[in-house]
């Protein structure tokens, strides 16, 4: 048999699993596993992923951006 524990959530989050089942009778493990395996990626960074995101956070820190203001200006949008 299966280890099980117990744990408490609130009404809301109750009626939130129940809208997720994908059948009456389908387990609130089963939807939780499920939206945990979702939740999970699998798939590592690349190297050259972690690079330009590295190069994206140095950008900001540096004040090397255009604000969704500027960007309109210049594309004349507004």
């Amino acid at each position: 048999m299966p280890e099980t524990t117990t744990i408490v959530i609130h009404q809301e989050t109750k009626a939130r699993l129940d809208e997720l089942k994908r059948h009456p009778r389908e387990s609130y493990n089963d939807v939780v596993d499920r939206l945990a395996t979702m939740a999970t990626d699998d798939e590592p960074l690349s190297e050259d992923t972690l690079k330009r995101i590295e190069e994206a956070l140095e950008d900001l820190k540096k004040g090397r951006y255009y604000t969704e203001e500027e960007i309109e200006a210049e594309l004349e949008l507004r």
